[in-house]
């Protein structure tokens, strides 16, 4: 993760060549470092993706053990941006696939230039955290059915249209306008802006405190022998 800070507002950017794929050292980094912040924080990707997600090779890799810390690791990096007291935006500046599309979701505000974004865990065979599905239930609204179900990647015109995306920005004013929106929300009272975020964020924050038996049986999935199967005849059929 690389950080920069310049007048007040906090620049988080995902910097894991060559798709910026999450595996459990970018994760807890990530979570570290958002943990670290004080104030605003613009949300980007380095290269030409944003994130594609979870690294699966990873996953396979590591077995079980690694799985089981990864899993939770991944809850803690969606919390700690939905959770952050202060503005978060997302300048999404490529592909948001995945888990990629909840981190975006976790934001406050979410801006994108271009590139597919979706959820498209069903399709490689693995279901949600329950942080995940939470933070884009809150997010999404009633598409997110849509969303989860269908595992669809849609362009940024179409994701503006379901309210996924707030603003639909031109890559050479992506992050200018980003830092501008982090600023400006940064102008509100810091106790006020942490309380609002606090209550709108209630529902979610009470199914993702309930949610342990979920998430153990969530747990299984991603370690059984079939879901391990369809990650390795899914990531054989991107070659």
């Amino acid at each position: 993760m690389e950080v920069e800070l310049a007048d007040g507002v906090t620049t988080v950017r995902i910097d894991h060549p060559p798709v910026n794929a999450f595996d459990l050292g970018l994760v807890d980094d990530a979570v570290a470092t958002v943990r670290s912040i004080e104030g605003p924080i613009v949300l980007t990707g380095a290269g030409a993706c944003f994130s594609a997600g979870v690294d699966l090779r990873a996953i396979i890799e590591g077995g079980a053990g690694y799985t089981d810390r990864f899993l939770a690791a991944i809850s803690d990096a969606f919390l700690a941006v939905f959770d952050h007291p202060a503005p978060v935006v997302a300048a999404i500046n490529g592909h948001a696939i995945a888990g990629g599309c909840v981190l975006a979701m976790a934001a406050d505000i979410r801006l994108m230039s271009t590139g597919l974004i979706g959820l498209s865990e069903v399709e490689v065979g693995v279901p949600f955290p329950v942080a995940a599905l939470e933070i884009c239930r809150y997010a999404m609204g009633t598409s997110v059915t849509r969303a989860v179900l269908e595992a669809n990647n849609i362009d940024v015109q179409s994701a503006a249209q379901r309210g996924w995306i707030d603003e639909v920005v031109a890559p050479e004013e992506l992050m200018a306008r980003a830092v501008g929106i982090a600023r400006a929300l940064g102008q509100h009272s810091p106790t006020a802006y942490a309380a609002m975020k606090v209550q709108l964020h209630r529902h979610a924050r009470e199914a993702i405190d309930a949610g342990a038996e979920l998430d153990a049986n969530v747990k299984a999935i991603w370690c059984s022998d079939e879901t391990r199967a369809r990650m390795s005849a899914f990531l054989g059929a991107l070659r």
